[in-house]
């Protein structure tokens, strides 16, 4: 890619925020969304994190490669909004052991692709990698993440969340930082 091409991306996506959020997504509205949501992540803002989720929003991590459906067996995490509720109040929790001390994370989002989109609602799927540092141990974990975005009164917010683990049959000690 030239400079020229770059320069013109680079400035197309910082306009991207600015547009009408009006019609049907586009991949630059949903790229800053994805990259804001890992920023209120790796910052520690997980009440501004659960606010991005519909009141009927689910969260999900499979356990098994290709599994069709959180019901059919175990999953390493399988949240709905309620859930997701209390897995940020543990979070926000001065008590919680698991993150004693916190864990230091840094997120990379990438290659994203709408996949279906109508007016009010999207798919997007993109890859992402997440390293997690804490009592001197580094952990990366990867993979797709799929998102169902729609478009409502607060704007874009998550009706479900999937994050398939490239290991995610691996063994995992502690999950407890969000993908």
């Amino acid at each position: 890619m030239s400079v020229a091409q770059e320069t013109t991306r680079t400035s197309h996506a910082q306009a991207a925020p600015e547009r009408v959020q009006a019609g049907a997504f586009n991949v630059s509205e949903c790229e800053q969304f994805l990259i804001h949501e890992a920023r209120l992540l790796d910052e520690g803002r997980f009440d501004e994190w659960l606010a991005l989720f519909t009141p009927d929003a689910w969260y999900w991590v499979p356990a098994e490669a290709g599994q069709a459906s959180p019901r059919d067996t175990v999953s390493l995490i399988y949240d709905d909004r309620r859930l997701l509720e209390t897995r940020v109040r543990r979070l926000a929790s001065p008590r919680i052991y698991s993150q004693e001390p916190r864990s230091r994370t840094s997120r990379i989002i990438a290659n994203l692709t709408i996949e279906e989109s109508t007016n009010d609602a999207c798919t997007v799927r993109s890859k992402f990698q997440l390293l997690e540092y804490r009592r001197e141990t580094q952990r990366i974990f990867g993979g797709t993440c799929l998102h169902r975005l729609v478009r409502g009164t607060k704007g874009i917010q998550i009706a479900w969340k999937r994050v398939d683990l490239v290991n995610c049959d691996a063994p995992h000690e502690g999950l407890v930082v969000p993908f």
